[in-house]
């Protein structure tokens, strides 16, 4: 059976824990960040838990991920 290709784009952006959760990181915080409230930049410093739906796709396009 041939291999599956990794997307590189996802590989990119994720990374997967080592209990198998998919751990991503938060949008907007790549420009126009004046209009923003000094809180919201803090709390968009910390990565976030994919939705389990969500990890599932992602997984998906990650095949050798372990």
């Amino acid at each position: 059976m041939p291999k599956i290709k990794t997307v590189k784009g996802v590989k990119a952006r994720v990374k997967v824990t080592g209990r198998g959760r998919v751990v991503a990181f938060r949008s907007g915080r790549r420009h126009l960040l004046g209009g923003k409230r000094a809180k919201t930049k803090r709390q968009l410093r910390r990565q976030r838990l994919l939705a389990p739906a969500d990890a599932r796709k992602v997984l998906a396009l990650i095949p050798y991920h372990a």
